[in-house]
């Protein structure tokens, strides 16, 4: 089946470029909740009496079961319009933080918390498939790209604005600013967003829902993605390095709190253009021989940490480093997988995409966890950095096994 192109309509007027400013605009709100959370639990931590072991619980629930959630939009999107199931969500999102503005004990924070981040699930499977189907394959990477680099924008934001906002006016007052616009941005979706329904009619007369995760089982290149994103999940740029790279800075390098916030900024900021960026010259040369680049240089990026051991000006040099090259991975194979998933296929795959994503990312951060539990600060950090560095050199392996996204030649 040849998928050059996304099925256009001429009756709907599709406005790809609205839809990718809405969605990117969602997804930055969105991340803005798994940066903000850490600072708050730091306010909360004594004013509710809870332990680290109960902010651990609850970040375990929610990302189970926003992880699992993601398998449901397959079959829903096949009944729901896309658009409905993002603002539909998007509001559920709002409401949640709105809602953690009130929270006067634990329970309730748990609560509204979880409802925010199930709410925020339909982003990435039924976004990322919505955004595939409004547009040709060749735009598929950069659009994708700038999605995700949308999301990392909301992340970077919050050490700058979320800790000014705590401060100067309660945590209270923040989940605020970030919930009250989520609850606009979701109904602009419902009202401006459109589709063409070509991907829910190809993939109802391809067979059931239950089919279709089967078919995945034949899809070659599939199975090779989806072994990469596993195998590289153990040194991903969200959620896995800049949650442990923060933790070396300050319980084995002893830099004072500043410092740390200063250098975790700068490691973030490079989430935002290097998708951007990674996504305009798989565009041009191919998903593969870009992967293969990022792939090398995150690993050598992640090594020269270690190497830079206590000379202060070679850490920073390596926090730019990493930043440049460990966000780039999931853009691309969430675009190379757009380009793979045959159109009938495409919205189960990328909710089993994303549903692994979660749960194999989630075992990587415990395991590492773990490591450096075993062996100590000293010297689990730089063993687990460099599992994280191996992993990038082991999903080379992979890519190479998946025929799609070689080079262009036009």
């Amino acid at each position: 089946m040849d998928h050059a192109f996304a099925p256009m309509p001429p009756a709907v007027e599709l406005r790809p470029r609205l839809t990718l400013w809405l969605l990117s605009a969602q997804h930055g709100l969105i991340h803005a909740q798994t940066a903000v959370l850490p600072l708050i639990f730091i306010v909360v931590i004594d004013r509710f009496g809870i332990g680290v072991n109960d902010i651990g619980l609850l970040l375990a629930a929610g990302n189970i079961l926003a992880g699992a959630v993601q398998l449901l939009y397959a079959p829903l999107s096949r009944v729901v319009t896309r658009r409905a199931i993002l603002g539909v969500g998007g509001l559920v999102y709002g409401v949640g933080m709105t809602a953690l503005a009130t929270a006067t004990s634990w329970l309730p924070f748990s609560l509204f918390t979880i409802v925010a981040r199930v709410g925020g699930s339909p982003q990435h499977p039924v976004g990322n498939a919505l955004i595939a189907e409004q547009r040709p394959v060749r735009e598929h990477a950069g659009a994708i790209a700038a999605h995700i680099a949308g999301g990392n924008l909301g992340t970077v934001a919050v050490p700058l604005v979320g800790a000014w906002l705590i401060v100067s006016f309660g945590w209270p007052v923040a989940v605020a600013v970030i919930g009250i616009p989520s609850l606009v941005v979701g109904v602009a979706i419902l009202m401006l967003v459109r589709e063409s329904g070509h991907d829910r009619a190809a993939a109802r007369a391809h067979g059931s829902t239950l089919q279709g995760f089967r078919a995945l089982r034949g899809e070659h290149d599939l199975r090779w993605l989806f072994a990469a994103s596993s195998i590289a999940a153990a040194g991903r740029g969200i959620g896995v390095v800049s949650t442990f790279v923060p933790l070396y800075l300050a319980r084995v390098l002893a830099l004072d709190a500043g410092t740390v916030a200063l250098m975790y900024t700068l490691l973030l900021a490079g989430s935002v253009p290097a998708p951007i960026v990674a996504g305009r010259l798989a565009g041009r040369y191919g998903h593969r021989p870009v992967l293969f680049g990022t792939y090398v240089l995150g690993s050598a990026a992640l090594a020269t940490l270690v190497v830079a051991g206590g000379s202060i000006p070679l850490v920073w040099l390596s926090i730019g480093f990493i930043g440049a090259f460990v966000y780039e991975e999931s853009s691309l194979l969430q675009a190379l997988l757009a380009e793979v998933a045959p159109t009938e296929l495409r919205d189960v795959a990328f909710s089993a995409y994303f549903t692994l994503m979660f749960v194999v990312g989630a075992i990587w951060s415990a395991a590492l966890g773990v490591l450096v539990g075993v062996l100590g600060d000293a010297r689990g950090f730089p063993v687990a950095f460099g599992v994280m560095a191996a992993s990038y050199l082991a999903a080379i392996l992979a890519v190479r096994s998946i025929r799609a996204g070689a080079r262009r030649t036009g």
